[in-house]
């Protein structure tokens, strides 16, 4: 492999940290220089908020990497508090001020490795340069946080926004005590999912005594006697003593665009699948750079340690002469909420008609493992997936339980080009505290398959929100389920009871069947469609209707034990 003698990089955390170790690993010769504008090269940024919480108690647990051991361990020439403020890219080198010291110096390289991250945004609210309004990205902010939330004093804070750091701080101010109130913009949180996906969240923040302002901004953070109180559209407003700008982050770039590096219609830096940038000698890396959407092919910008990681990698390795290449990012995520955790990977149903492609979905509510042991319990899987082919295009997960091991599963499956008619086949590990015989992702590929085979014609909300003159609508569950909630419109014969009243459906009309979560919905279509009765049957039943028309109750339950893997609730509980 050929090498080049002076690699620089900028920016430390996964991506730059990542080339540092990885270029050492390739050659022991080559003089590696990483800059860092602030005191940490490499720590763990998806830790601070539970820092903040008092869950991860130790400050030291979120330092990766120290300057000294990196210094010791790779023989890298790590200089910190020092900050890269231009590339002079005909003379190849880098213009560096030291902020210890106030002085500024070239740094010439031969290959440079751009690792400058992104910004929090601090949308321009009036007030929002209150002494009280924190971003978190840095240990620093994590510090003066902390600090804040440590005062015996504070009692109430708002949360700005309803993604990752959002939701997560939110929990570990709950955690800590407080009243917490979370704004954010949109009609739901976690905005990467889709909006039937994120009801169960909603519920659940509700149920921790989380103030959740959906379809609402701040229009001003005022000054109350010293402390803020944040105004919002609906003219409420909401005293506090602290306040989280959590609305999401913009890459850094100025720095390459200063440079006139391509810069591409997401606002991130453009590379190649060699973290090539427009100039052959500059590499770039992590949540600056615009990556190609695995499922899409399109650009897009997706800030995750993972991907950082990698990326780190392969610019080091192709820096050095090499040849590797980044396959894409698909997208894979999950955030604990509380009790819950929400879970995806590859093209929501909403990113999937932005790019106009076509889609089938379907919806399972299975237990998490195996219901006959204590402890099982309810999840919602949402599976994507080409409609002439069944390749896999997305799936989100939300539930209590065995949501990772699952987004894992189906992450695999999508990245490995697999179908809905190969998550039938897929073998998985099974004991009762862990999983079911069938498995929620066999489940769902039984399901898909289903469809895709024609054997079964589903329908969804939508459809059951608005039957056709010619359509009819019929609820499969129990007298006592239909007295929980039904959809409006539905006449209810029980699945049992189904076979002895065929004689009452019109042949000249559709049949919507639904049941609680899907399968008696199903089993209730066989015996009407081998009747000579056109029927479908709703997806995720009844469950995923509430979820889909926005259905929240307004004295929110815990989640509680299901009694068998299709996802039904113990006797003797009221359905969910």
């Amino acid at each position: 492999m050929g090498q080049r003698k002076r690699i620089v990089i900028v920016g430390g955390v996964a991506g730059g940290a990542s080339a540092a170790a990885k270029a050492r690993r390739v050659s022991e010769k080559a003089e590696i220089v990483l800059f860092e504008r602030g005191s940490d090269i490499s720590f763990a940024n998806c830790g601070l908020p539970y820092h903040v919480g008092g869950i991860i108690q130790d400050r030291s647990r979120l330092l990766v990497q120290s300057p000294e051991a990196m210094r010791q361990r790779f023989a890298i020439d790590v200089r910190t508090n020092s900050e890269v403020t231009r590339i002079d890219r005909g003379r190849k080198a880098v213009v560096v001020h030291d902020r210890a010291k106030d002085k500024q110096y070239e740094q010439p390289y031969d290959a440079l490795i751009l690792s400058p991250g992104a910004e929090p945004v601090r949308p321009p609210i009036p007030g929002a340069d209150h002494k009280e309004v924190f971003t978190l990205r840095s240990l620093t902010d994590m510090d003066a946080i902390k600090a804040v939330v440590d005062a015996d004093s504070l009692k109430a804070a708002v949360v700005v926004g309803g993604g990752y750091i959002g939701l997560e701080m939110a929990e570990v101010l709950v955690h800590r005590g407080l009243a917490v109130s979370l704004v954010e913009l949109e009609s739901q949180v976690m905005g990467p999912i889709d909006p039937e996906m994120a009801a169960p969240l909603h519920e659940h923040l509700r149920l921790k005594g989380v103030d959740l302002c959906l379809g609402s901004s701040v229009t001003a953070i005022e000054d109350d006697n010293g402390l803020p109180a944040v105004r919002l559209s609906t003219g409420r407003v909401i005293p506090c003593g602290l306040v989280i700008l959590a609305v999401g982050v913009r890459p850094e770039v100025k720095l390459a665009a200063e440079a006139g590096l391509t810069i591409g219609q997401r606002k991130g830096i453009v590379v190649d699948d060699h973290m090539r940038t427009s100039d052959p000698d500059i590499y770039a890396v992590g949540d600056a750079v615009e990556v190609q959407d695995f499922v899409g092919g399109f650009p897009a910008m997706i800030p995750l340690a993972g991907p950082a990681n990698r990326q780190g990698r392969i610019a080091a390795i192709n820096a050095l002469g090499g040849d590797a290449v980044y396959e894409r990012t698909q997208g894979t995520a999950i955030c604990k909420v509380f009790d819950l955790a929400v879970g995806m990977t590859g093209l929501s149903e909403k990113a999937l008609k932005r790019a106009g492609l076509a889609y089938e979905k379907i919806y399972v509510h299975p237990a998490s493992h195996a219901g006959y042991y204590p402890g099982a319990m309810q999840m919602s899987l949402k599976l994507l997936f080409d409609p002439k082919n069944g390749k896999i295009l997305g799936a989100q997960c939300v539930g209590a339980a065995g949501v990772d091991k699952r987004i894992d599963v189906l992450a695999v499956a999508l990245r490995a080009g697999m179908t809905a008619y190969d998550l039938e086949k897929l073998e998985l590990a099974y004991a009762p505290p862990f999983g079911s015989a069938k498995d929620p992702v066999n489940y769902a590929g039984f399901v898909a398959a289903n469809v895709l085979r024609k054997e079964a014609r589903i329908c969804h909300a939508a459809d059951v929100a608005n039957p056709g003159s010619k359509q009819l609508v019929l609820d499969v569950r129990t007298a006592s389920e239909v007295r929980q909630g039904t959809i409006p419109g539905a006449i209810q014969i029980s699945l049992d009871e189904l076979r002895s009243r065929l004689g009452e459906f019109p042949k000249d009309k559709e049949v919507l069947a639904f049941c609680q979560v899907g399968l008696r919905g199903y089993l209730a279509c066989r015996i009407l469609s081998q009747s000579g009765i056109a029927c479908r049957n709703l997806s995720g039943g009844y469950k995923t209707y509430c979820h889909a028309m926005g259905q929240i109750s307004d004295t929110p339950a815990a989640q509680r034990e299901v009694m068998d893997d299709t996802g039904l609730i113990v006797q003797g509980a009221p359905p969910a």
